[in-house]
């Protein structure tokens, strides 16, 4: 109504100004059907992503058991990629130095605590960051020292390979390594004591 009205203004010499109206209405939805392209890409595109979500949910589960072994992990099943890890602690003191060995999905090996070990990995991962992943370069780290101990992980974690090291030597290495706990020893529980 508002784009009637206005064009009516602006043609004084047309008594109806209906013609004009319709006129000039038909000719603004054609530019504005024709302005916008990306609009219209956009609902095309939504439109296609649905159709392609809407196959992937009616192939039934049977086809996916037919793909192979799984490997496991999150989903606690056993296959031919199952994750394991070796953990070797160094001059942590007491009973926590050694070599260890951890499986999970389902949780076990000669690791002093499968389940707790498992559980803090499991908490940790998330789609696109690495669990065990280097303190971020050029970052403010306290000058706190926690000790000699030092760790190294290897194996295979989530479908991928893991190999990485762990010190106490300063803050970031401290929060590192404590947000692995009980996979990595307690130290926090030594220093208390």
């Amino acid at each position: 109504m508002s784009i009637s009205h206005a064009i009516r203004r602006g043609d004084p010499g047309n008594a109806s100004g209906t013609s004009r109206v319709s006129q000039v209405s038909r000719t603004s939805l054609t530019s504005r059907t024709i302005a916008r392209p990306g609009l219209r890409r956009l609902v095309v595109g939504v439109a296609a992503s649905v159709a392609a979500f809407g196959s992937l949910a009616a192939v039934p589960p049977a086809a996916y058991a037919q793909a192979g072994p799984s490997p496991a992990g999150l989903d606690g099943r056993q296959g031919t990629d199952r994750d394991h890890l070796t953990v070797t602690v160094r001059n942590a003191g007491g009973e926590a130095d050694g070599t260890y060995e951890l499986h999970c999905g389902p949780d076990g090996g000669s690791h002093p605590d499968p389940r707790g070990a498992c559980a803090a990995l499991k908490r940790d991962t998330r789609w696109g960051k690495d669990v065990f992943a280097p303190a971020p370069e050029g970052g403010f780290c306290t000058m706190q020292y926690g000790g000699p101990a030092t760790a190294h992980v290897t194996g295979t974690w989530a479908g991928r390979p893991v190999d990485a090291t762990y010190d106490r030597r300063d803050g970031c290495g401290i929060a590192r390594w404590d947000r692995l706990v009980p996979l990595l020893p307690d130290m926090r529980a030594q220093q208390r004591s």
